[in-house]
C-alpha cells in the first residue's frame, strides 16, 4: 500500500488541467462553425512565447520593484491575444477565404508556431545571455501566480480550491460563458447551424464567412491563453524551447472526450490533468515502462470515449456535420 495525498494531488491536476481547458474550449468554438483546426497546439504556443516577449522587455525597461502590476499583467496578456489572433487570421484566411485543406493547414500552423516559439525564445535567450537555455520572469509571473490572500489560512479547502492565479478561473469563466453562448443566445444557434450546414445557414441569411471568422478568431485567442497561464504560471515564468509538450494535442482530444460542450471540460480537463500526472504520484520503482503506460492514460481514455459516442445515434453527441468541410456562397 502506499499514501496517496489527494490534497497535494488535485491542486496540481488543475494548475496541469488549465492549458488542456484553454485549449479545448478554443477549439470547441471554432469547430462549432465547421472548421477543424488542428493547429492549436501550434497557436498555444505562440500565445506563451507572444506573452514572454512582452514581459522580458517591460521587465527589462522597468526595475522590479518599481513594476506596475497592472502592466504586468495587461501587457503580456495584450501580446499573447494578439500573436494568437494573428494566427487564427491566418487560419481563417487559408481555410475559409482559399479553401486550403483544412487538416492540412492546421498541422502546418502547428509546426509554424512551434517554429515561431523557438525562433523568438532562442533570440531571447541570446539576449540575456544565459548560461542556461530558458527565460526566468519571475517578477511577471509573481502576479500571475498570486493566490487570494486568504486562501493558506482556511487548510485543505483553501489549497484545493482557492490557491491558484487569476487566469485559472478566468479559465473556467470562459468554458462556462462558451457553453452558455452555443445552447442559449442567437448568435450560438447561428454558429452551431454554420457548423452542421453551411448552405442552410446560407439560405437563412446567415453570414458564414463572418461566423467561421469571428469563432476561429476568439478560438485562437481563447486557446492562446492556455499557453500563457502555461509559461506564467505554471512553470513559473520559465521559458524553455519545446518545454510544452504535447499539452496542445491534449486540448484537442478533450473536445472529442467532452463531446464538444465547454462545460464538461471543467471537470474533464481536470481529470486529463490528474491522468498526466499520475504517473509520479504511483510508485512504479525503476520500471520506467511503467511510467510510459500511466502517461497514455489521457489518450487511452478518449480512445474508448470516442469508440463509445460513434456506436450511439444521439444527434448531440456526435461532431458538426459540415466539420473539416470548407464553404464557399453558392456552392450546394
Amino acid at each position: 500500500m502506499f499514501d496517496f495525498d489527494i490534497v497535494s494531488f488535485i491542486p496540481r491536476a488543475v494548475m496541469q488541467g488549465i492549458p488542456l481547458l484553454y485549449g479545448s474550449t478554443g477549439e470547441i468554438l471554432t469547430e462549432k462553425s465547421g472548421n477543424l483546426n488542428l493547429g492549436i497546439p501550434g497557436i498555444m504556443y505562440v500565445g506563451g512565447i507572444c506573452g514572454v516577449i512582452g514581459a522580458f522587455f517591460y521587465e527589462q525597461a522597468v526595475p522590479a520593484d518599481q513594476m506596475s502590476g497592472f502592466l504586468a499583467i495587461l501587457i503580456p496578456m495584450l501580446c499573447s491575444l494578439l500573436g494568437s489572433l494573428l494566427m487564427g487570421l491566418l487560419y481563417c484566411f487559408l481555410t475559409v477565404t482559399l479553401r486550403a485543406n483544412q487538416n492540412v493547414t492546421g498541422l502546418t500552423m502547428t509546426t509554424f508556431g512551434v517554429g515561431i516559439g523557438n525562433f523568438f525564445g532562442g533570440s531571447l535567450i541570446k539576449l540575456t545571455g544565459s548560461e542556461v537555455p530558458s527565460i526566468a520572469l519571475s517578477a511577471t509571473s509573481g502576479y500571475f501566480a498570486k493566490s487570494l490572500p486568504f486562501a493558506k489560512s482556511l487548510g485543505w479547502f483553501g489549497q484545493i480550491f482557492l490557491s491558484y492565479g487569476f487566469l485559472a478561473y478566468l479559465a473556467i469563466i470562459l468554458a462556462l460563458l462558451s457553453s452558455y453562448f452555443l445552447k442559449h443566445t442567437r448568435p450560438g444557434l447561428h454558429l452551431r447551424s454554420v457548423g452542421e450546414s453551411a448552405s442552410t445557414a446560407d439560405a437563412a441569411g446567415i453570414n458564414v464567412t463572418r461566423y467561421k471568422y469571428l469563432a476561429a478568431c476568439v478560438g485562437s485567442m481563447i486557446a492562446g491563453l492556455g499557453g500563457l497561464y502555461y509559461v506564467m504560471d505554471y512553470a513559473s515564468g520559465v521559458w524553455s524551447n519545446n518545454a510544452f509538450g504535447d499539452r496542445g494535442w491534449l486540448a484537442i482530444a478533450l473536445v472529442i472526450f467532452t463531446i464538444w460542450r465547454p462545460n464538461v471540460s471543467v471537470l474533464a480537463s481536470i481529470l486529463f490533468g490528474g491522468l498526466y500526472i499520475l504517473y509520479l504520484y504511483i510508485p512504479t520503482g525503476s520500471q520506467m515502462a511503467v511510467k510510459e503506460l500511466y502517461k497514455m492514460l489521457p489518450y487511452v481514455v478518449t480512445v474508448v470515449v470516442l469508440v463509445i459516442s460513434s456506436l450511439r445515434n444521439n444527434k448531440e453527441k456526435q461532431p458538426p456535420a459540415s466539420l473539416g468541410l470548407s464553404y464557399f456562397r453558392g456552392e450546394r
